[in-house]
């Protein structure tokens, strides 16, 4: 039992850092959407937003496909009781994720402002969601859900949406939104840039205090007892770094050192997720009700032969997904900024068209159909 039990918490362990990962990245994409609205002035500015996440936003959500799969795979039980109990939110997000990714390839291909604004509308809307349901969920498992006796939940959407959850899910909304805004800040130039700056001070202040708050609230609501579980100040310590890097990135945008503030900001959702899956530990389905309804990872793992010839399929490939995606990174690593020629005035461009760097001046210039 005991490799079997050591097994299985490494995947648990490894599950936490798909996440984290998915967070981090999808985390800037999800900020970039909402708050594009905000710091843009002209259809110019909408799309110089959305070309700096354009090459790497649908990359970034092959972790939450490799997540949810590793996830099946690893702790089918855990899944087949998340996909029951929390269908309806899940399904709410994968609705909003389909309609964003639809929204970057469809906004471009009439040209017609109206159209365009639509997009825009479903782009914002598709990131917004998600931030807010992400939160949502992720404190209903630290925080633990009412479960039926065989450990089932049945409270559908509505009880999902309790006061503290809620309050998660606004943390995480203002977290993503501080998030894109320093990749703004990071990737644009010019006045883009100095309004991304100027947006995400109040915005930070915000976040602290709205994830201060959680964690707060999660801390003295407590959860009845599971054996094994880590000592509660270890999930409070990864929630202290985490609302100290948001204090810092604000801190260091407001002064124009945007890679720092970028590193804090992603330190503030690693420190989060590092919060919430220690806080887990060992129960994958935590009951808030009854400490004996909840799911353990023992009790959710695959057979042992399973997680063995996962870990080795994943020793395989990963390192190659880690490295395309890191060379993507590396390519459009170039700051934008606003052509010098309006786009529309470019022969043969689409008005609302993608951007691409010029890399002999290092400013985008119009890409022609």
């Amino acid at each position: 039992m005991a490799p079997f039990a050591n097994l299985s918490t490494t995947w648990f362990a490894l599950i936490a850092l798909l996440w984290a990962g998915y967070l981090f990245l999808e985390g800037f994409d999800f900020g970039v959407s909402i708050v594009a609205p905000f710091v843009s002035r002209d259809d110019m500015d909408r799309r110089l937003c959305y070309n700096a996440i354009g090459p790497v936003w649908d990359g970034n959500e092959v972790w939450l496909l490799t997540a949810g799969g590793a996830t099946f795979a690893a702790f089918p039980l855990w899944y087949a009781r998340l996909f029951n109990g929390f269908y309806l939110a899940l399904f709410l997000v994968l609705v909003f994720l389909i309609a964003r990714g639809v929204s970057f390839e469809f906004r471009a291909k009439v040209d017609d402002p109206r159209w365009r604004r639509t997009w825009d509308w479903v782009n914002f809307l598709g990131s917004l969601v998600p931030a807010v349901v992400w939160g949502v969920a992720f404190t209903d498992l630290v925080h633990g859900v009412p479960l039926a006796g065989g450990g089932w939940y049945e409270g559908g959407l509505p009880g999902l949406l309790h006061p503290v959850a809620v309050l998660g899910g606004l943390a995480s909304l203002s977290v993503f939104s501080l998030h894109g805004l320093v990749f703004l800040a990071l990737k644009t130039s010019g006045p883009l840039a100095r309004r991304a700056r100027a947006l995400a001070l109040p915005v930070g202040a915000g976040a602290v205090a709205l994830l201060g708050g959680t964690v707060a609230w999660v801390a003295l609501a407590g959860r009845p007892a599971v054996v094994g579980q880590v000592p509660g100040a270890v999930p409070l310590a990864f929630a202290v770094v985490a609302v100290a890097a948001l204090v810092l990135g604000t801190l260091l945008v407001g002064r124009g050192r945007d890679g720092w503030a970028f590193a804090f900001t992603g330190l503030a959702v690693l420190g989060a997720m590092g919060a919430v899956w220690s806080r887990m530990f060992p129960a994958v389905f935590p009951a808030s009700n009854q400490a004996a309804h909840g799911l353990t990872i023992a009790a959710a793992a695959s057979q042992h032969n399973t997680l063995v010839v996962m870990t080795w399929v994943a020793a395989i490939f990963v390192p190659f997904v880690l490295a395309y995606q890191g060379w993507t990174y590396w390519v459009f690593r170039q700051r934008l900024a606003r052509p010098d020629q309006a786009p529309e005035a470019a022969a043969g461009h689409t008005p609302g068209g993608p951007l691409v760097p010029d890399r002999r001046r290092g400013r985008p210039r119009p890409r022609h159909a």
